[in-house]
């Protein structure tokens, strides 16, 4: 069993952000409910932010919900809209205790006003923490995230707001919904699927990526330190060869 001491001397990433996957397939190799795997999913939640706290992560970035998954079906949908409620309101409390603060990236107009009323007062009873930073990507993709920057940027281009030859890869990422955060480190997706799922396309250009199989409701302590020392093992070149790294140490 891998603890904190298995870190020391061991380079934090600043930033993670995690693609939590294989709700529905742990539910359904127990014979259980889908809803189940997306109960199980929540303590799985709270053991993560646990571990990331304890470890010194700075940013944890949860992809709970992508606008494509408004296309499952509406019972499914509702079941994990009331599920985010009771979770949010049942942590409020443990997450002030321990500094944590709360933030969400996406277009949350769309959740439904329950909801969307108590993710924004936990925000608010959040907002002093000065601990980790969690944010949920909720009702988030990345295609969608690009596409509202692009329309407030031409926007602002319009009414002169923004000059053209001022755009740089640097104001795209002011447009963005993660322009107060640094770019993740680490990504981690479970469940076994290789792929990234339309999220944080533009921020994960130079982020190591670690796929593992296990599903998310098992996730835990064990299965982030594993992560956090297998990026340990990568170098991080950034577009230079190792030689000009060397150098820089």
């Amino acid at each position: 069993m891998l603890s904190l001491k298995d870190l020391k001397n061991r380079h934090i990433p600043e930033h993670i952000a995690i693609i939590m996957d294989g709700n529905g397939r742990w539910a359904k190799s127990r014979n259980l409910e889908r809803a189940e795997g997306h109960r199980e999913g929540v303590t799985a939640v709270r053991k993560t932010v646990e571990a990331a706290d304890e470890a010194g992560v700075k940013y944890l970035t949860l992809y709970a919900f992508s606008t494509e998954n408004w296309n499952r079906p509406n019972e499914e949908v509702e079941a994990l809209m009331e599920l985010m409620v009771y979770a949010i309101t049942r942590e409020i409390e443990s997450l002030k205790k321990n500094g944590v603060r709360l933030t969400v990236i996406g277009d949350i107009d769309r959740l439904p006003s329950k909801t969307r009323s108590v993710l924004i007062n936990c925000i608010e009873e959040t907002s002093n923490g000065k601990g980790l930073n969690m944010v949920l990507a909720l009702s988030y993709s990345s295609r969608w995230e690009i596409t509202d920057a692009l329309k407030r940027m031409s926007l602002d281009v319009k009414t002169g707001f923004l000059k053209e030859n001022e755009i740089t890869e640097e104001k795209i990422s002011e447009y963005l919904t993660t322009k107060s955060m640094p770019d993740p480190d680490l990504l981690i997706r479970t469940g076994g699927e290789l792929r990234i799922s339309n999220f944080m396309l533009w921020q994960l250009a130079y982020t190591e990526l670690y796929f593992t199989d296990t599903y998310w409701p098992d996730f835990g302590q064990e299965e982030l330190f594993k992560a956090i020392l297998e990026y340990n093992n990568r170098e991080r070149r950034f577009g230079k060869i190792s030689e000009q790294l060397n150098s820089e140490e």
